[in-house]
């Protein structure tokens, strides 16, 4: 008989991967020694290699130097997302610290470096803080140049051009409202804002023109969903490049071809041209790019792939060798039996909406029991994937049925639909949910009368309005750092989010009536359902306050509350053994108040 670690990927990654500039290794993160180290693998297929040693630490984003001969780095210490940098040569045994200044959030540029290697780019708040700075540092002498983003705007830097005199750079005040700055690092002039003129909407950075003439970007500019563009500098002219029914997620470029990724209903589908036309790519198997990046001479791509039928693997794809797998972290349970693919459903919501879903059917015959699964973000989505560390294929197969759907504020399905969620937690999110439930009522071989809710960040929030909120004959519930109280949430959240929560959730102070109404813990006396509640102890977005006080309310009645604090965790799981653990928790659980009534 299965047990939940037989489903148990034998290892997991961070959504970071660097081609080295000659294209043969591969740098990623990943946690097979435990921690989420940094590894290289050769992109024509070997042994990875692991090339650091970190305890306590967790590699976030990895770069190349333009020579291939080191990497830089961010680290964070147990969740604390207080990133420091770091450098490492393939052959040197320690990686060195070389963050300048006190203790701090640090971002790293996408594409760091300019074309010497002598030049580095990240953001900090050391300064400030409320403020996220851009720093170029001179790695020959150590001196920085500093650029400080107008009020209200978070800085978060993306390339240098070629010729080295241009940086552009991101300037969040939301997540759907990202304007595009470029720095003249040749002159004296302040950052300055090109796309202002186009009023708010989302811009995000892509890779520039070999001529620095201009550089890529996706945007939103034409409509619901996100196309690729370029912007042509001289000419001050934003052009769209490529346009679909879809969203365009990821892009990249080298020479004459072009790369982009689109995100069609979850499922990742490449696209190419060359010359401009189109150029014929090897199919992948059905599922999620998390990363990509596009070879020198255009060949081969490197990604990170995630599949319902196998957990996220490194990959790579040429249009003369097909596609082929770098590493295999498949467990024991998948290789043994077929996973579950998920079925894409809709069903309706108020204002005459449709909400996309994933529905997972166990193999064998119901009806089942089923876990209501609400994705983090919330502007996240729910997406073909091998899920929570296994979690959903273990339920499977035990028979539950899971249902994710994405709800208002989810992503990939327009910008109107994501910002339904905008200052209106708890309201229309909650009202899909409700939907969600009679949908399932209705529908064949599902066993209603056992249903738990689970989720976790924003999700976890959502699984406890669901309980406290929801005339629904819950069977249970899991919440893994799920915010409980929406003034404290948008209190505690950290300095550089300020601008962020507002525009989200509202401000702590004068929307404090609402805020209050939508939190879970004004109605904790209607929860009764049992409850798994996890938490990190070190989590900077959502406070172990969240999750205290909370637990306290309900133990006071007597409700039962199953409740651990990972001391050495933040805002989820970096520790492996700790993530395991965890996972089997939420299994156990689920498995005693679905199956057993």
């Amino acid at each position: 008989m299965s047990s939940y670690s037989d489903f148990v990927p034998r290892h997991s990654f961070q959504a970071t991967l660097a081609l080295s500039p000659d294209a043969t290794w591969i740098a990623y993160s990943g946690n097979a020694s435990g921690q989420y180290d940094l590894w290289i693998v050769p992109a024509v297929g070997g042994e990875p290699r692991r090339l650091t040693h970190l305890a306590g630490q967790a590699v976030r984003n990895i770069a190349w130097a333009p020579d291939g001969k080191n990497l830089v780095f961010t680290a964070d210490r147990e969740g604390d997302e207080q990133y420091r940098l770091y450098r490492i040569g393939l052959d040197d045994e320690e990686p060195t610290d070389i963050s300048a200044g006190p203790r701090c959030q640090r971002i790293l540029a996408s594409s760091p470096f300019d074309t010497s290697g002598r030049y580095l780019t990240y953001a900090a708040n050391d300064r400030d803080p409320t403020v996220q700075d851009i720093l170029v540092r001179d790695l020959d002498d150590g001196s920085e140049r500093r650029f400080v983003p107008p009020p209200g705007v978070v800085f978060e830097p993306a390339e240098l051009s070629p010729d080295g005199r241009w940086l552009l750079t991101a300037g969040f005040r939301s997540n759907s409202d990202i304007a595009l700055y470029l720095i003249d690092l040749q002159g004296d002039a302040e950052p300055f804002c090109i796309t202002g003129e186009h009023g708010e909407g989302l811009y995000e950075p892509g890779p520039w023109m070999a001529d620095s003439s201009g550089f890529h970007l996706i945007t939103d500019r034409w409509g619901e969903f996100k196309a690729a563009a370029r912007y042509l500098i001289d000419e001050a002219v934003m052009e769209p490049v490529v346009q679909h029914d879809w969203d365009v997620e990821h892009i990249d470029v080298a020479g004459d071809t072009l790369l982009w990724s689109v995100n069609q209903d979850g499922r990742s589908i490449l696209h190419a041209r060359h010359c401009g036309e189109p150029l014929p790519l090897p199919d992948i198997p059905t599922g999620v790019v998390v990363t990509m990046a596009l070879g020198p001479e255009a060949s081969p791509v490197a990604l990170l792939l995630d599949t319902p039928a196998r957990p996220t693997e490194v990959a790579v794809l040429a249009p003369d060798t097909g596609f082929r797998y770098l590493t295999d972290t498949r467990p024991p349970a998948v290789q043994a039996v077929r996973p579950v693919e998920p079925e894409p459903v809709t069903y309706p919501a108020s204002g005459g909406r449709r909400v996309h879903a994933l529905l997972y059917r166990p193999g064998k015959p119901g009806p089942h029991p089923v876990l209501l699964f609400v994705h983090g973000g919330p502007e996240a989505q729910e997406r073909p994937r091998y899920s929570r560390t296994g979690l959903f294929q273990y339920l499977l197969d035990k028979g539950i049925a899971v249902f994710a759907p994405n709800i208002a504020g989810s992503t990939g399905y327009g910008r109107s639909h994501q910002r339904l969620i905008y200052r209106d937690w708890g309201g229309i999110d909650l009202d899909d949910l409700d939907h969600a439930t009679r949908y399932l009522q209705a529908a064949p071989d599902l066993d209603t009368d056992r249903v738990a809710v689970m989720g976790g960040s924003y999700g976890g929030f959502a699984a406890l309005s669901c309980l406290a909120r929801l005339p629904f004959p819950w069977a249970a519930g899991v919440s893994l750092c799920g915010p409980t109280n929406l003034v404290t949430l948008a209190q505690a959240s950290p300095p550089t989010w300020k601008h962020f929560v507002e525009a989200m959730l509202g401000d702590p102070v004068t929307d404090a009536d609402r805020l209050t109404s939508r939190s879970p813990v004004t109605y904790a006396d209607n929860i009764t359902a049992p409850l798994l509640i996890l938490q990190g102890a070190r989590d900077p977005r959502v406070p172990q306050a969240e999750s205290d006080q909370l637990v306290t309310r309900l133990r006071s009645r007597g409700v039962d509350v199953l409740y651990e604090v990972f001391a050495d965790e933040g805002h989820g799981f970096t520790n492996r053994a700790n993530e395991l653990r965890a996972y089997e928790q939420v299994a156990d659980f689920l498995l005693q108040h679905l199956l057993t009534q």
